[in-house]
C-alpha cells in the first residue's frame, strides 16, 4: 500500500514537472532527474552493505574549462591532494558522528563534459585519505571547453542518486575561475538542488573573473550551510581548498 501510495505521488509530480518544463522551456531530461532526486532525497534510506553511511557525501568539482591552462590544472589538483594528505582535515573527520565520509572528483567544463576521475571513496583515516590524495595527482586532464556551471550541477545530482553511501548531508563544492557561459541557465539546476536539500559551495578563483565571489553567492551558492570563498589565483588555490574542505568538515563536527 505504502508503495503504491509512493508510486501514485510520482507520476502526480512528474506529470506536473513535464508540463511545468515544457512551459518554461526546460529539458525533460533535468525535470526527469528533478522529480527523482526530490523523491530519492526526501525518502529515507536505511544503511547496508552496499549502502555504507557517512556523515558527508562530497563532490569535489575540477575546472578543466578552456580558461583553465595546464600549469593551472596541476595546481588544482596539488591543493587538492595536499588538503586530503593533512593532519587537520583526518582529525576533523574523526571528530564526526561516524567518523568518515565520501568523496567523489569531478573534472567539469562544457554541458557534455563532466568526468568522475575518482570515484566514490570513503576517507576515515590517514590510509584512505591517501588513497584520494595519489588518485587525484595521478587523474590525467580529461577535456577543456565551455564553463556550464548548470550541467556540472546536474551531472552531481545524478552522481548522488548512483552514490553507494547513505549521507547525513550532500555537498557539490566548485571551484572555478568564470561564470556559467554554455548550457541551461544555472538558476534551474540550483533550484533543483535547493529541493532535493542539497548544498551547493564555491571557490571562486578571482584572476579573470574580479566580482566572482558576488556573482556565486547570488546565482550559484544553494542550501543548508553554504558559502563561497575565493582566491586571488591558482597558487593562493593552494591554501585555500584546505581551508575550505576543512570549513565544509567543521559544520559536521560541530552538530
Amino acid at each position: 500500500m505504502k508503495l503504491r501510495k509512493m508510486f501514485k505521488i510520482w507520476l502526480i509530480s512528474l506529470s506536473a514537472v513535464i508540463k511545468a518544463a515544457a512551459i518554461s522551456g526546460i529539458a525533460v531530461y533535468p525535470a526527469l532527474l528533478f522529480v527523482a532526486s526530490v523523491i530519492w532525497f526526501n525518502t529515507e534510506t536505511k544503511a547496508t552493505p552496499q549502502n555504507t553511511q557517512v556523515d558527508l557525501a562530497l563532490i569535489l568539482a575540477v575546472d578543466v574549462s578552456s580558461s583553465v591552462d595546464n600549469s593551472e590544472y596541476h595546481l588544482q589538483n596539488q591543493g587538492l591532494a595536499r588538503a586530503f594528505a593533512s593532519r587537520e582535515v583526518i582529525a576533523l573527520i574523526r571528530q564526526c558522528r561516524l567518523g568518515r565520509i565520501a568523496v567523489m572528483i569531478v573534472q567539469w567544463s562544457s554541458p557534455r563534459f563532466q568526468s568522475a576521475v575518482v570515484p566514490w571513496t570513503i576517507v576515515s583515516d590517514e590510509a584512505t585519505a591517501d588513497r584520494v590524495a595519489r588518485a587525484i595527482l595521478a587523474a590525467p586532464r580529461q577535456f577543456a571547453g565551455g564553463t556550464s556551471i548548470s550541467a556540472l550541477i546536474d551531472f552531481g545530482m545524478f552522481q548522488f542518486l548512483r552514490a553507494p553511501v547513505s549521507a547525513y548531508r550532500h555537498v557539490i563544492d566548485i571551484s572555478t575561475d568564470g561564470v556559467n557561459n554554455s548550457g541551461e541557465r544555472p538558476r534551474f539546476p540550483r533550484a533543483r538542488a535547493i529541493a532535493a536539500g542539497v548544498t551547493i559551495n564555491g571557490l571562486t578563483i578571482l584572476n579573470d573573473v574580479n566580482n566572482l565571489d558576488i556573482y556565486f553567492r547570488q546565482y550559484i551558492a544553494a542550501g543548508p550551510n553554504n558559502f563561497v570563498m575565493k582566491a586571488d589565483d591558482y597558487e593562493a588555490y593552494r591554501t585555500a581548498i584546505k581551508r575550505k574542505l576543512l570549513k565544509e568538515i567543521e559544520c559536521l563536527a560541530l552538530s
